[in-house]
Order: structure tokens, then C-alpha cells, then sequence
């Protein structure tokens, strides 16, 4: 069957509805909140040195302390759900605009579908009591990760083309944000000039923190390849600590910290004006 009534056609009607559209507009939210958390931590680490744990661990730890923490962690976990079954639809039907149909477009679909469907599961175990699942510090997640792979066959070779892949991947979402091509996903027609240059603000600056932070993860996993040493690895954290190793020392740590945090507001306004 290929008609209106077929299960296909209602699948994709079911796709294109409103409960996905309400799915994907909280994951972006919740996507908001976590680096939201994650920028703070990283802000008081640049600027009192603090012994914290900025990522996603760190982030649900301080969420949990809040007034009504239980209840905004299974917020969480279920908003970062629905972006994964958003994500999925594209993979599956194609995503919003002219080129959302084409095999890379699906592809890369479907690797955020997996990668936010992780992290749904990671926050609803910790909502849930599971707190090593989701609070686990990502610097010795990814020295265990990357020690596993190590001792595989040709395991050198994975790691250093898995460290490269992130390492590029950082690049490019650095190099997008900093070309503002996420402008065709917004709604601009629809956006006042404020609400544009808050966008374009926000974008740019989070974006290329994001960006960095994930080539910083990409850069000591491949370092960790070269030398065959996992201890080089670095999660989230480590990956952020080390900025303040620069010429610019502490102040481009607060500055990347600083992104971050407008990569939460940035999502919090994709929640509003995405295409979806």
C-alpha cells in the first residue's frame, strides 16, 4: 500500500506532527538547561579555580540539588527524548527543508538520534537513582573508553580515526556557527531585529565554543592514539580545563565558559523559532 490510508503515509503524517514538533522543542530546552549548568561550573572554574566537574555529570549533580530537582531531572531525560525521536523521524522521513532528504542529511539524522537517545537514557537512570550512570566524570569515561579500544586489534588505528572524526566534527560545527549558517533553520520571518541579533549573538558564540570544546575532546583523544596512552584521553571537563593551558591562559577558559553558556540561551531560542 502506497496511498493516504497506507501505514507508511500515516507514519509520516504521524512525522510531521504536532507531538514530534512539541518533542523537539523540548529537547532543545533541556539541551538549553544542561549547558546552561555546564557554562556556570565552567565559569566559576576559570574564575575561582574551583574543583568542579564541568559536563554533563557535573550539570545533573547540580540540577539534582536544586528546589524540585527530581522533577526537573525526568523533565530533562523526557525533553531529551523527544529530540531523539524528532531526530529519528529525519533520519527515517527527511528533515525539514530543500536538501532535508539527502543521504548525508538522514546520516548525520541518524547519528543525533543515537547520541541524544544515549543521553536521554543517562539522564533518566540518574533521575531514576542510578547516579554513576549519568553523573560519572566524562575525563575517566573517556580514558576507559579509549583504554578498551587500545587493547583491541588495530585498536591504535579506531581510536586515532574515531579522535579524528570528533576533532573535525568540532571544526565544523565551530566553522558553521562562526558562518551563522544556522540562519536557514530559523524562522526569520517571523523574528523581530532584536530577537535575530539575539539569535546571531548567542549562535555564533556558542556554536564556536561548542565547537571547541568537542575539537579540544577530539585533539587529546588522538593524542592519546599517537602515544598509546589513555590517560591522555579527556572528557568534557579535562577538555575545558585545558584552555586556560593557552597563551590567554584563564581568561580564554571564562571566555569559552562564557559561550557556553550562550549556547544554552541559543538553544532556549531554537525552542522558539526552529524549523521543525
Amino acid at each position: 500500500m502506497s496511498g493516504a490510508g497506507s501505514p507508511t503515509a500515516v507514519a509520516r503524517r504521524a512525522a510531521r506532527g504536532d507531538a514530534v514538533r512539541a518533542g523537539a522543542r523540548a529537547g532543545f530546552v533541556a539541551r538549553g538547561v544542561l549547558y546552561l549548568f555546564v557554562g556556570v561550573l565552567a565559569v566559576r572554574i576559570g574564575v575561582t579555580g574551583a574543583h568542579e566537574q564541568a559536563d554533563r555529570g557535573g550539570a545533573l549533580t547540580e540540577v539534582a540539588a536544586t528546589p524540585f530537582g527530581a522533577v526537573l531531572l525526568w523533565a530533562l531525560g523526557v525533553g531529551l527524548a523527544g529530540m531523539a525521536l524528532w531526530r529519528l523521524t529525519e533520519a527515517v522521513f527527511g528533515a525539514a527543508g530543500p536538501d532535508g532528504d539527502s543521504a548525508g542529511k538522514r546520516a548525520l539524522s541518524g547519528v543525533r538520534f543515537v547520541f541524544y537517545a544515549f543521553v536521554s537514557f543517562l539522564v533518566l537512570s540518574f533521575a531514576a537513582g542510578a547516579r554513576g550512570s549519568g553523573a560519572g566524570s566524562s575525563d575517566r569515561q573517556s580514558q576507559d573508553v579509549t583504554g578498551r579500544l587500545l587493547g583491541l586489534p588495530g585498536g591504535q588505528w579506531w581510536v586515532g580515526a574515531a579522535a579524528v572524526g570528533i576533532l573535525v566534527a568540532g571544526l565544523w560545527i565551530a566553522g558553521r556557527a562562526a558562518l551563522r549558517k544556522f540562519r536557514k533553520h530559523l524562522k526569520r520571518a517571523r523574528m523581530s531585529r532584536s530577537q535575530r541579533l539575539f539569535m546571531d549573538v548567542t549562535g555564533v558564540a556558542g556554536g564556536v565554543s561548542r565547537g571547541l570544546v568537542l575539537a579540544a575532546v577530539g585533539f587529546f583523544a588522538l593524542k592519546a592514539a599517537v602515544q598509546f596512552d589513555p590517560a591522555e584521553a579527556k572528557g568534557m571537563d579535562d577538555a575545558i580545563r585545558s584552555f586556560a593551558q593557552a597563551p590567554a591562559g584563564r581568561w580564554l577558559l571564562i571566555a569559552v565558559a562564557a559561550g557556553l553558556l550562550l549556547f544554552g540561551a541559543y538553544s532556549f531560542g531554537l525552542a522558539r523559532w526552529r524549523k521543525v
